[in-house]
């Protein structure tokens, strides 16, 4: 195999692809980036079994022919080339070498035959979005995953397809993120469960524009995501997602709308007082036309009032200010509705469309005088 190609073409490719390579495998080749130029193109590919991502590349092929390279070895030397063309050769033996201008390096390849590519999938089901429709609803959302994989479906976020509406859903146990978007189209209902990690990468390598679209591919056991010169293929999570409708009735006791902004910024400066790992909650007041924050650690205590217009009965309530800030920061309405029934039961959070919705569950505390 032997072909050129500009080293910015290159280095884009690799770095695409390598989100797939799996951080730790007994599996030699699975540590590899595949360059197929067997076809007329040049395609780089990586797959850890769970995750495949495939991009194709600007280039000259020389000479036809496949070679998998260990990807952290191929993506240090790539970025540390002169920025020019960068042509890369193997031979028989699996030998590759990689030069530019007046650098060469010499190192061994794998088999490409041994590489594991992407499970063909049908692509029948699907949706259009836009990069920057997809990009916002998982920032909106992701943080609301958990992060350990004692309950595999809360590693993963529901797309849950209606008619003309995506409707996405991440939980973590103590508070869920629900991202509502009108698509162009009408679509057959459909469920999946796709895992977080495949939405960060996924995002990671999309550029955001709003005149690019994204193709969405559903099967009983993959997802794929095609945009620009990239293929991502994801299997799902198995297993029937939470029923969380009835959590997010809207029932209240009390209800307040507040400026967002002065809302964030004031937990912000509340958190000033709490140390990496402490759980203080934020303690919330809420009368009339005031809602009074108050936080108390080892460091000091904090006590600001912000106006509300609230309709209801007063409340105490406490929260862990991360969970309140985490969504805060992700709504882009100048105001918000909170919407409360007692101090033990979820708040919810929603922006003034209904777009987005945000439960987090009040934690215990002690009133601060």
């Amino acid at each position: 195999m032997k072909l050129v190609c500009k080293r910015a073409n290159l280095l884009n490719g690799v770095q695409i692809v390598s989100k797939a390579v799996p951080s730790k495998t007994t599996m030699k080749i699975l540590e590899c980036i595949l360059i197929d130029a067997t076809k007329g193109a040049i395609v780089l590919t990586a797959n850890d079994m769970e995750l495949g991502i495939e991009t194709r590349i600007d280039g000259d092929i020389i000479e036809k022919g496949i070679i998998a390279i260990d990807a952290k070895i191929l993506l240090e030397i790539v970025r540390k080339l002169p920025d020019n063309e960068v042509t890369i050769e193997s031979d028989a033996n699996y030998k590759v070498s990689i030069t530019c201008e007046k650098a060469k390096f010499n190192i061994s390849g794998l088999s490409g035959e041994d590489f594991s590519y992407l499970p063909e999938v049908e692509k029948e089901d699907h949706i259009i979005v836009s990069q920057f429709t997809l990009k916002e609803v998982v920032r909106q959302t992701i943080f609301s995953i958990a992060d350990n994989e004692n309950n595999k479906l809360m590693t993963g976020e529901l797309f849950d397809i209606n008619d003309h509406i995506l409707k996405v859903v991440s939980l973590d146990g103590h508070r869920i993120s629900v991202r509502k978007i009108e698509l162009k189209n009408s679509y057959e209902p459909k469920k999946v469960v796709v895992p977080g990690k495949t939405l960060n990468e996924v995002t990671k390598i999309l550029t955001g524009e709003a005149d690019k679209d994204v193709s969405i591919y559903f099967t009983d056991k993959h997802i794929v995501f095609e945009f620009d010169e990239t293929v991502v293929v994801s299997r799902l999570i198995e297993g029937e997602y939470f029923r969380i409708d009835q959590m997010l009735a809207t029932d209240y006791e009390t209800k307040f709308t507040i400026n967002k902004r002065e809302f964030l910024n004031c937990i912000d400066r509340a958190t000033l007082l709490v140390r990496e790992g402490d759980k203080k909650p934020i303690i919330m007041t809420i009368t009339d036309e005031s809602l009074a924050l108050k936080i108390q650690s080892s460091i000091g205590r904090m006590n600001e009032d912000l106006d509300i217009t609230k309709q209801g009965k007063d409340i105490m309530i406490g929260f862990n200010p991360k969970f309140l800030m985490d969504a805060l920061r992700v709504i882009d309405d100048e105001e918000v509705d909170i919407y409360m029934v007692n101090p033990k039961a979820p708040c919810i959070i929603r922006d003034l469309k209904e777009s987005y919705i945000y439960l987090i569950l009040p934690v215990n505390f002690t009133a601060i005088d």
